[in-house]
C-alpha cells in the first residue's frame, strides 16, 4: 500500500469515527436528557404526561403561600402564573435552603419532578432578580435598600 493510499484510508476512517461520535452525541438518548420549561397552567394542562420527567417550572411565588421549616430545612410554597389571586398555581416542595432573595411575589424557576399528588418536588430553586446594583445609602437598612431596588424602574438607554 502506497503512503498516499494509506493517508486517504486513515482520513476516511477518522472522518467516519468523527461522524459516528457526532451522531451518537446528537441523537443518542436525546429524549431522556430533555428538560421542559413550563408555566403552572401549562404543567397542569399536561395532566399525567407531566408526572415523572424533569421539568423547569417558572412563575411567581404566590403571596401568603411560603411555609418555611428551618428545623427540617423544608420549604413549601406555590408557584403561580401571575400575581392575581385567581391565577393557576402549583404546590412546590423543597428540602433545599432557598436563596437569600427568595420571597413572595418574586419570579422563580424551579427544577424537579411533578408527582401524582399534585406536588412539584424541586431540587433546584432560582429567583429572578434585577442585574442592577447600587450600594446602600448612608444610614439605609438592608430591607430599605432591597425595597428601593425593587421599586426602581430600569430606564431606557439614551
Amino acid at each position: 500500500m502506497s503512503p498516499e493510499s494509506r493517508n486517504r484510508l486513515v482520513a476516511v476512517v477518522a472522518l467516519g469515527l468523527a461522524a459516528a461520535a457526532l451522531g451518537f452525541i446528537a441523537w443518542g438518548n436525546l429524549g431522556e436528557n430533555l428538560v421542559y420549561y413550563w408555566s403552572p397552567s401549562q404543567l397542569l394542562a399536561q395532566g399525567d404526561k407531566a408526572i415523572g420527567p424533569t421539568i423547569r417550572l417558572g412563575g411567581m411565588v404566590q403571596a401568603g403561600s411560603i411555609q418555611w421549616n428551618a428545623g427540617k430545612t423544608h420549604l413549601d410554597f406555590k408557584v403561580a402564573d401571575g400575581k392575581e389571586p385567581d391565577a393557576k398555581f402549583v404546590q412546590v416542595s423543597s428540602d433545599e435552603i432557598p436563596p437569600q432573595m427568595f420571597r413572595e411575589n418574586i419570579g422563580v424557576v424551579v427544577e424537579g419532578t411533578y408527582d401524582k399528588a399534585g406536588v412539584f418536588h424541586t431540587t433546584r430553586l432560582m429567583v429572578n432578580h434585577s442585574n442592577e446594583y447600587r450600594p446602600p445609602k448612608s444610614g439605609e437598612s438592608q430591607k430599605d435598600w432591597q425595597k428601593s431596588l425593587l421599586e426602581e424602574q430600569p430606564q431606557a438607554n439614551k
